[in-house]
């Protein structure tokens, strides 16, 4: 039929099996490409609802007003509603430390949402912190928390504010 001889067949064959599978890759890779960026939405989403939280408003306006690095005693002295605080602040943040850790949220995207009230709040917080690690034998207390201030504060240097930076953006 059309003077194709069985090697002009096998040879087609060939061609169109190649053809398949670059066309299956090039379909994978955009697939996976989707994948991502909707988990990252998916994550942006869930880490933005974590500031509708009307436990974490109160606790961030109420410790605003604290000095930074208040003490134990200091601390206790305030009354319990601002222990309370602290602790809702930690392990607020605890999750979102944990999930850039290990690769769940981009670091980026935290930083965007909460980078300035988690450096504030560690800096606040940070030997209330210690003191509480130590007086509970616990070293690993709000660890990730405390890990992710120390990023922000790191990577804060390195970025001017969103209201700074993006002042001329354009919808």
């Amino acid at each position: 039929m059309f003077g194709l001889t069985l090697s002009d067949y096998a040879d087609l064959a060939d061609i169109i099996s190649a053809t398949s599978i670059v066309s299956g890759l090039i379909f994978g890779i955009y697939q996976i490409k989707n994948m991502q960026e909707q988990q990252r939405d998916t994550v942006a989403i869930t880490l933005s609802q974590t500031f509708y939280d009307n436990e974490l408003s109160l606790a961030l306006a109420l410790l605003q007003e604290v000095p930074d690095g208040i003490s134990l005693a200091e601390f206790r002295k305030l009354g319990p509603k601002y222990s309370q605080a602290a602790v809702t602040i930690c392990t607020s943040f605890e999750t979102m430390g944990l999930m850039v850790h290990k690769r769940v949220a981009p670091l980026d995207l935290v930083l965007d949402l909460a980078g300035g009230i988690v450096t504030t709040m560690r800096r606040k917080l940070s030997t209330w912190l210690e003191e509480i690690r130590v007086e509970q034998n616990q070293p690993s207390f709000a660890e990730w928390f405390d890990w992710l201030g120390q990023v922000a504060e790191r990577e804060k240097t390195r970025q001017a504010p969103a209201y700074i930076a993006y002042r001329d953006w354009q919808p």
